[in-house]
């Protein structure tokens, strides 16, 4: 048996296949769920994955999940989420999971989701808030992360991405440093991030999952804002697809 993990998020959808085959990949998400859903079925078709046999299972999750069609099952976020990062984490552990649309601290005691929350709809404590303004400043994510190391941090209050984002374009005209902009940047996604976890009681294991999990820089900072430990994961941006998969299996028993 392949137990399939389909985890397709606003910005990036992940797959993890455990079983007879142990693989996972990444692909952007486009415009469209469905059209990547159907792209995610032809790459496991061509890795000897029939997504429609009987010998597969499939759980979708995410942002896109309604839009994958040869799902066997359809599960929340919250639940993949913390079922992922109870494998990468233990049974008892805190996940953050920053998206491009959203942010969320999961509570994980015992192995089962006990408590979460959610940001508003506004991204400015998301990825794609990241993604926007280094997309303003004229450079990658990465870089981003590389200049803000190296800057010092200009304030950046506003809790909407937009009026955020007149923000760093009045810096970019008064002439201020590139990095300090970048410095300022980072630092206020943090800080949502962190209000966010303050309204919980966090365990002592705490993870970041997402695209952001594998970055030492941004869990440092964000580690400072909680004041704990945020732990970076390798495997962190799989984490909704881990466990959609483990899932899978589970629920085919």
């Amino acid at each position: 048996m392949n137990y399939v993990g389909i985890d397709i998020g606003s910005t990036a959808s992940k797959v993890v296949v455990r079983g007879g085959a142990e693989k996972g990949f990444v692909l952007p998400t486009g415009w469209s769920s469905k059209e990547t859903s159907l792209t995610i079925q032809k790459k496991l078709r061509e890795d000897g994955i029939d997504v429609l046999s009987e010998e597969t299972k499939v759980v979708a999750t995410g942002y896109g999940r309604v839009a994958v069609e040869f799902a066997d099952y359809v599960i929340t976020e919250i639940t993949c989420h913390a079922r992922g990062g109870r494998e990468l984490a233990g049974n008892d552990c805190a996940v953050i999971d920053v998206g491009g649309q959203d942010t969320k601290v999961i509570l994980v005691q015992n192995g089962m989701v006990s408590d979460f929350l959610m940001n508003d709809k506004c991204s400015a404590g998301t990825g794609k808030f990241l993604e926007i303004m280094a997309n303003r400043l004229g450079i990658t994510l990465q870089e981003l992360f590389d200049l803000a190391k190296t800057g010092e941090v200009l304030s950046i209050s506003s809790l909407c991405t937009v009026f955020a984002e007149s923000e760093v374009i009045n810096y970019i005209g008064e002439g201020r440093k590139r990095e300090d902009i970048a410095a300022g940047v980072v630092d206020s996604v943090a800080a949502k991030v962190a209000q966010l976890c303050r309204k919980k009681n966090l365990p002592p294991k705490v993870i970041l999952t997402g695209g952001l999990s594998g970055s030492s820089y941004f869990t440092k900072i964000l580690s400072e804002k909680v004041g704990q430990t945020v732990e970076p994961t390798e495997y962190g941006r799989y984490a909704g697809a881990l466990g959609a998969a483990f899932l899978a299996e589970e629920k085919s028993r």
